[in-house]
């Protein structure tokens, strides 16, 4: 196709300044994160349990991270981590999109006369400042100069694209189609990731006069469809909470952006009604007449007021029925997946950039490895009291995800351990990779005891019956370790009791040596079954100090912790 009427020098400004603002956009968020740091996740717990505060929460978050996408997946990983309940996660993503309109309409200031400087000083404070707060409020006023810089250039590259053939063409033939230009927000929204930018790039467009009013404003509302689907993106492979949260939330974008295109006449009255100045009337004149005239000033106040109404709107009306639509969810979308399915689930390598969120999903994937590997242990347990094929296959089942899990929640500790974390929270990630490997080994010796158990069924061998009753003693009182071990990971007991629990384990495995000692000496116990007796209590005995080192580790965490904070 051949394009005469457009200067590549002017697209390459276009798309330069788009970077930028990208870019800005970035540095924004980076420098705001900095500022807030641990405080986000305390704020998270604290106030999203609520049906007013949980959107504010929501709009604090995109706005803290410069994009209501990149909140919305944050939302996903905290879900996932069992931060946030399904009716927690709706309020916040429902506010996700406040969190959007708020920066917005901070672009919409339009002061490009202070961009330049803003750079300048952000530079010479990021640079220059040894102080730490100082230093993040220069990152900052950085990002905001990048922004409105970049936003000045993509406007005045794109005045003269007004006149080009393709793009009228493109006014006649797709943005008067109200449909689709909803359609082609949301896909420039779920391309670039960021409903910010995208917004920001309709802004200049349409401030020049490229896109016609009313496509600018359908493409605003379909940002918000497109920042829907990257968390539906997101939560593939999550938990089955994660994915009925972000399907309700899609499913609710989906009926408020219906409604808007069916009263889209009403709303582009209330947008005017809101607004300064009369945008349509300006436009028309501008298709044409022709008009050279620069960019026009309310183009960008209309634009951010159109996002505000509708993202408002939206809350408005669905934040009421967020209840009925959490209690509704299991019904309307069943659970299919297997709880046992060799995967992680909690862990989330999208949300990494945030460690503190990546480490509270990191002890999450711990605790579940370990709840796996109790649910195992009791399982073999009950095989002395009868062999059950469908039990020892259940068995097997969960060592292979044991296995899963120790590879992968490994790679993503070591992966966390490269993000800038504080000195208490990082000396947490070698303890988890020890723990790590400290469970998945518990479940090594679970199926070792299991392989025991059917060399025994199988080649007929006999215990007596002091030596089951001994084994079974000494198997009860190892599950007493591994369940506080379990208690301790999920800090629901502080492991007071483990020092006079090792006491004890220690005086039965003794007593144990001891009594079998004596049965093959008096002939009562043949040498192979003696040989798999010895094998079986060194399992346990395996078992049990693997579980008291968890408590030990975990122990160790806590009164770091604690000690660090007085």
């Amino acid at each position: 196709m051949k394009l005469p009427d457009i200067d590549l020098n002017l697209l390459f400004t276009a798309l330069g300044g788009l970077a930028l603002f990208v870019y800005g956009m970035r540095t924004m968020s980076e420098g705001l994160q900095k500022a807030t740091g641990e405080r986000l996740r305390r704020l998270l717990e604290r106030g999203a349990g609520n049906r007013l505060t949980a959107p504010l929460i929501g709009s604090c978050l995109s706005s803290l991270l410069q994009s209501g996408s990149a909140a919305s997946v944050l939302v996903v990983g905290l879900v996932n981590a069992g931060l946030l309940s399904l009716y927690q996660a709706l309020g916040v993503l429902l506010g996700t999109g406040i969190g959007t309109t708020l920066a917005i309409q901070f672009i919409a200031f339009r002061v490009s006369e202070v961009a330049l400087p803003a750079i300048c000083l952000g530079v010479l404070l990021s640079f220059f400042s040894r102080q730490r707060r100082v230093a993040n409020f220069g990152i900052l006023l950085l990002g905001i100069g990048l922004v409105f810089f970049g936003l000045s250039m993509m406007e005045e590259a794109c005045l003269p694209l007004r006149n080009s053939a393709l793009l009228a063409g493109l006014q006649q033939n797709l943005l008067s189609l109200r449909l689709m230009a909803v359609l082609l927000g949301a896909l420039i929204t779920f391309l670039v990731q960021s409903g910010s930018a995208t917004l920001g790039l309709v802004i200049a467009l349409s401030s020049a006069g490229v896109i016609p009013y009313d496509g600018a404003i359908a493409m605003v509302v379909g940002e918000v469809l497109g920042a829907s689907l990257i968390p539906l993106i997101a939560s593939i492979g999550g938990s089955q909470t994660a994915k009925r949260a972000v399907v309700i939330y899609l499913a609710i974008n989906g009926a408020a952006i219906s409604l808007a295109l069916i009263f889209f006449p009403f709303f582009l009255r209330a947008v005017d009604f809101v607004s300064p100045g009369n945008l349509a009337e300006w436009h028309r004149a501008a298709v044409s007449q022709g008009l050279d005239g620069s960019v026009h000033p309310g183009m960008a106040r209309h634009l951010a007021n159109a996002h505000t109404l509708f993202t408002v709107s939206s809350a408005v009306i669905f934040l009421p029925l967020i209840g009925f639509f959490a209690r509704s969810a299991e019904t309307l979308l069943p659970a299919r997946r297997a709880e046992s399915e060799p995967r992680p689930r909690f862990i989330d390598i999208r949300v990494i950039k945030t460690p503190t969120i990546a480490l509270a999903q990191a002890w999450m994937e711990l605790g579940r490895m370990f709840e796996l590997s109790l649910a195992m242990y009791r399982e073999l347990v009950s095989l002395f009291d009868g062999y059950d094929p469908k039990v020892a296959s259940s068995i097997r089942d969960k060592e292979l995800v044991l296995d899963v899990l120790n590879r992968d929640l490994s790679q993503f500790l070591i992966a966390l351990s490269r993000e800038k974390l504080s000195v208490e929270r990082a000396v947490e990630i070698p303890a988890m990779l020890q723990m790590v490997n400290q469970i998945e080994s518990v479940g090594d010796q679970v199926e070792r005891v299991l392989d025991y158990v059917v060399r025994k069924k199988e080649e007929r061998l006999r215990f007596s019956g002091t030596a089951m009753d001994e084994i079974k003693r000494f198997a009860a009182k190892v599950g007493e370790a591994v369940l506080l071990a379990n208690e301790v990971l999920q800090d629901k007991s502080e492991g007071k009791e483990l020092h006079e629990l090792k006491g004890a384990l220690a005086a039965l495995e003794a007593e144990l040596h001891q009594s079998h000692l004596r049965r093959l000496k008096s002939g009562k116990c043949g040498i192979v079954a003696g040989l798999l007796f010895n094998d079986m209590v060194a399992s346990f005995a395996t078992v049990a100090r693997l579980s008291c080192s968890v408590i030990d580790e975990k122990r160790g965490l806590s009164d770091g912790s604690a000690g660090s904070s007085d």
